[in-house]
């Protein structure tokens, strides 16, 4: 890619999107991978949720406003996007809740079978939500199997019961292939449980001709709903009628207002909630998935795959930056939205970079993420940032005392 980023900038037909986002103009913002910043329609529906709907019609706004029905509403927002037909979407609670769920779930459509097949890498809370699980209800019910990303397929024996996989990897930003996995695992007669955190919004998604069992994923990343917004989960329909959720709370009921004192769970993909929903920020999220309605998939992924690959030439072609070891792959095919770069000193490279107006984030112990978000950065932000990274190991900032101290949140 020889192309002056300029050029590029004048070129990309998503471009005018970037206008939907409050974003600082002294701020080159490359960790949407972790956080979306604010949309303009976000904040318009806080401040009309907060101070209308809240503020005005206080309790009347569960009907008036639709409040109760807005997990389904944003959930059917969402299925789009992660390629799945309606009815299979619910927006509510945290991924971490939605993974105990979907496990338990899960292991009870797999009787005789009690192994969670998971990497050796992947996202930590994913492995620590199978372990409390198997804590809860004990080692013969349910066990947990790690092993690296290339044993993955030949893992999966008669006991494995789901295989649980972040499609694209934290650590590196690699891709994995949803198509071939899901096939294997169901060759072997296990359920796949796919967690799209660091995919959906960033990339085309195909749950249901990959034919994909069940999914979660969050909404404050690439789908810049705000932080802490909701997490979705997704059922395909085939399991539907017989997947039962362990966290069976009133609003999963199938009449919740008739406040039966027996449970009766709701049909389909609505009994996977369970409490009453966080309605701010879900209107938060809710809003800011609106933009995408005017967005096609493929054009966002050609617009992430070519800034992640103007960055990784440009980044090797640097002399002094040849002692970053760049993690994520060079294959197109194998990669997320995100570049990782490895480096003994990634902590005080992160610190600088972010002094100097270049938001990126740190993952321990040795890893600097840049990350893409297609809507909103530009080839000149990916510019910026390799300029500034260029100058501090030139100039050796990352070496500053002041860079060496680490707070509550890394």
């Amino acid at each position: 890619m020889t192309e002056s980023a300029q050029s590029l900038d004048l070129s990309d037909t998503l471009a005018p999107m970037r206008e939907e986002f409050l974003l600082p103009e002294d701020v080159v913002y490359l960790d949407g991978n972790s956080l979306g910043p604010l949309t303009r329609a976000s904040k318009t529906a806080i401040d009309r949720v907060v101070s209308k709907q809240w503020g005005d019609d206080l309790i009347s706004s569960w009907n008036r406003h639709g409040w109760i029905d807005l997990p389904e509403r944003v959930g059917e927002k969402i299925a789009p996007l992660i390629g799945a037909a309606p009815g299979q979407v619910l927006c509510v609670d945290s991924i971490s809740i939605n993974l105990f769920k979907l496990l338990s779930a899960a292991l009870a459509l797999r009787p005789g079978r009690s192994t969670i097949l998971l990497t050796e890498n992947d996202f930590p809370t994913d492995g620590y939500v199978a372990e409390g699980l198997a804590s809860l209800i004990g080692g013969d019910r349910c066990r947990l199997r790690r092993v690296s990303p290339a044993s993955l397929t030949d893992a999966l024996d008669e006991d494995v019961a789901v295989l649980m996989l972040t499609q694209v990897n934290y650590r590196t930003g690699e891709l994995y292939s949803m198509e071939a996995l899901t096939r294997a695992a169901h060759e072997a007669g296990a359920l796949v449980l796919w967690d799209l955190a660091h995919s959906a919004g960033a990339l085309p998604i195909s749950l249901d001709a990959c034919a994909a069992d069940l999914a979660v994923g969050c909404g404050y990343k690439y789908l810049n709903g705000g932080p802490g917004s909701p997490a979705f989960v997704y059922v395909n329909q085939n399991h539907q009628a017989a997947i039962r959720q362990p966290l069976s709370g009133w609003l999963g009921h199938r009449s919740p207002f008739d406040f039966s004192p027996s449970y009766e769970p709701a049909a389909g993909v609505l009994q996977f909630q369970a409490g009453t929903p966080p309605i701010i920020s879900l209107a938060s999220l809710d809003a800011a998935l609106d933009m995408f309605a005017a967005v096609d998939l493929e054009s966002l992924r050609e617009k992430s795959l070519a800034l992640t690959s103007y960055f990784m030439e440009r980044l090797s072609s640097v002399e002094s930056l040849r002692d970053l070891r760049v993690l994520t792959p060079q294959d197109a095919g194998s990669r997320g939205s995100q570049v990782s770069v490895a480096h003994p000193q990634a902590w005080g490279i992160s610190q600088a970079l972010i002094e100097a107006g270049i938001i990126v984030d740190f993952r321990a112990p040795n890893i600097v993420r840049f990350g893409f978000a297609p809507l909103y950065n530009s080839f000149s932000d990916a510019q910026a940032a390799l300029k500034e990274l260029a100058s501090i190991f030139e100039s050796g900032r990352h070496e500053d005392s002041k860079f060496q101290q680490r707070p509550k949140v890394t």
